[in-house]
């Protein structure tokens, strides 16, 4: 082998070292710059991602705070709103509870006005339908027929014990 032979091993040491410092100067005047500029880029890049990514995470806290704010004073609109609602219904229910209470209290007097004038007509027909009871029961039980003014004598007497 070439490489082994001792007579050729202080040329291939010049050549190795000639183009070990070649190599070395390519990489380090061409190659490693521009890796380390792309390196830097990429670097460059990460930061300012993270920094735009920070900057959206505030700014989507504070959208979503002013979201929580604006959502909690519609709740609290709402509520109120409700409770207007509710007191604006119960005020007229109330009122339409009163008229139609104060309807029924009109029918109730009136029911109870005609309930007392059919009373006082049928008690003041009352002699005269106990008159007649009277007479058919005598009539019926003697066969004849009473005499007016004991049959007369006997409602007065029945009625008055009744009053």
């Amino acid at each position: 082998m070439p490489q082994l032979e001792f007579a050729d091993f202080l040329p291939q040491l010049v050549w190795l070292t000639i183009s070990f410092v070649v190599l070395y100067l390519l990489m380090s005047r061409l190659a490693l710059p521009r890796i380390a500029t792309v390196l830097a880029e990429r670097d460059r890049q990460i930061e300012e991602d993270l920094a735009r990514a920070e900057r959206l995470k505030r700014e989507a806290d504070e959208t979503l705070r002013s979201y929580e704010a604006a959502l909690a004073a519609a709740r609290a609109e709402a509520q109120g709103l409700h409770r207007q609602t509710s007191a604006e219904i119960s005020a007229l229910a109330g009122k339409r509870e009163q008229a139609f209470a104060g309807e029924i209290g009109k029918r109730t007097r009136e029911a109870e006005e005609r309930i007392d004038a059919a009373k006082r007509r049928a008690l003041a027909d009352l002699p005269q339908v106990a008159r007649e009871v009277a007479d058919a029961a005598f009539r019926r039980l003697t066969g004849e027929a009473p005499r007016p003014e004991r049959l007369d004598a006997a409602v007065a007497s029945v009625l008055k014990g009744s009053a």
